[in-house]
């Protein structure tokens, strides 16, 4: 595995729209278009920049991750929007990516002291994913079935 996080650009962004996961998880997850259109709308406040990513193996696409986070904090660094392609799951692409989201985040933001996101509360497979990485539940409720999640940066 030769994983690696790049920015979505004019260049890749058709790529990154097909990206989709499996039907039983679409409720779990937005569709990439849904997450490039926050870019734009900015439905969380003026102050949210977001950054989002292709996920590669080599020069394959295989997932989608978006950063956001509010400038001047230490605990409004978020993932979200993060997928694997369905036919890329199961191959230890979504923690490795997980892995690679966090280390740019704290490389990028030395006054991040917490990245958070949430998870569907019937998405098992996600929660054990983020709770196996070191996540924690905050105790949190965002949108009636979101569940927030935080990772505290040593």
């Amino acid at each position: 595995m030769n994983l690696s996080l790049q920015p979505v650009t004019r260049d890749n962004w058709q790529e990154a729209m097909a990206l989709q996961v499996k039907e039983a998880q679409q409720q779990f997850t937005p569709a990439v278009a849904v997450s490039l259109a926050k870019i734009a709308i900015k439905p969380d406040g003026e102050g949210v920049t977001y950054l989002p990513f292709a996920v590669y193996n080599h020069h394959e696409m295989v997932g989608f991750i978006m950063h956001a986070y509010e400038k001047g904090t230490n605990n409004m660094y978020w993932i979200n929007g993060f997928l694997i392609d369905e036919k890329h799951q199961g191959k230890g692409y979504g923690k490795a990516a997980l892995a690679e989201m966090v280390r740019w985040i704290t490389a990028q933001f030395n006054e991040c002291q917490e990245i958070r996101l949430t998870v569907h509360k019937d998405n098992n497979a996600a929660r054990n994913l983020y709770l196996r990485f070191g996540f924690s539940l905050t105790g949190e409720i965002f949108d009636e079935h979101e569940e927030v999640m935080a990772f505290t940066v040593k």
